[in-house]
């Protein structure tokens, strides 16, 4: 694997980036971080330097290409992620335009390798196993907007000379976990003995800990491959395979509701990830 230069790493403050920070930093990289103005980063003797933006999104080419200046590889991390709205926001507009002119800075900087961030939601769902040659089929600005970013980075980058990798995340679990979300949802209520509402639980998902999807990430970065790449686990489970297990830290089956919730028609029963094998 090859050591990489300079590191520019975006959304270091969020559930993914910063344990992609955590990760550089185990890995003795050299970071320089882009974060918003009045966030808290987490202490790393990884960390170059820390540029302060009022709103990421809003910088222009010729402000990313200072940034990037003397930065080899760019981990592009950052994006519009809260719960229960970042689907259909129409902030995801304001991510792509801001990606793109990120694109465009670390070409004209001449950065080596650029690395972003996608999601599964950019696969066909219907297809159940996701593999890199599974046709692109978003259902969601959210997910309309990273198929976007990816195919204009795909262009853009190569043909400036810049390697490029796009990680695709799916379901991810963890420290840092925003509390909206199943797994700390579902503490939250066994620990305080209230009973958890779940549909009927059948849904086959991919589950990863963020921690090891932080580390493909990294992976990713200081390797060699190019385009799309799955960051999953490739074992399946149920959402009540996942709800038990953690009520069984409980002692606390009995406070599992399957059924007391409606199905959405919009979710997919099985989304499992193919690792991508090179």
């Amino acid at each position: 694997m090859a050591v990489a230069g300079l590191i520019l790493l975006t959304g270091a403050t969020g559930f993914v980036g910063r344990q992609v920070l955590r990760e550089l930093n185990q890995r003795n990289c050299r970071v320089r971080l882009v974060v918003r103005e009045g966030k808290q980063v987490p202490p790393s003797a990884a960390i170059e330097k820390i540029i302060a933006t009022p709103d990421l999104w809003s910088e222009s080419a010729a402000w990313w290409s200072d940034v990037c200046c003397g930065v080899d590889t760019v981990i592009h991390v950052a994006w519009y992620a809260e719960p229960g709205r970042y689907l259909h926001s129409p902030i995801n507009r304001e991510c792509l335009e801001g990606t793109l002119r990120l694109g465009q800075g670390a070409i004209d900087a001449k950065v080596r390798r650029f690395v972003g961030i996608g999601t599964c939601f950019e696969y066909d769902l219907g297809a159940g196993l996701l593999s890199i040659e599974t046709p692109l089929r978003p259902s969601t600005p959210y997910a309309a907007a990273k198929v976007a970013a990816f195919q204009a980075l795909s262009q853009s980058l190569p043909q400036h000379g810049v390697e490029f990798a796009w990680c695709r995340l799916f379901y991810l679990y963890g420290e840092g976990e925003d509390e909206r979300r199943l797994v700390p949802h579902l503490r939250a209520k066994l620990k305080a003995g209230e009973p958890a509402e779940l549909s009927s639980g059948e849904q086959i998902r991919d589950y990863l800990d963020v921690r090891d999807a932080a580390r493909m990430i990294v992976e990713a970065a200081l390797g060699t491959v190019q385009g799309p790449i799955n960051i999953c686990s490739g074992i399946p489970v149920t959402i009540r395979q996942i709800a038990e297990r953690i009520a069984d830290e409980y002692g606390r089956r009995d406070l599992l509701r399957f059924g007391a919730r409606p199905e959405n028609p919009a979710d997919p029963p099985s989304v499992i990830g193919v690792r991508s094998a090179r």
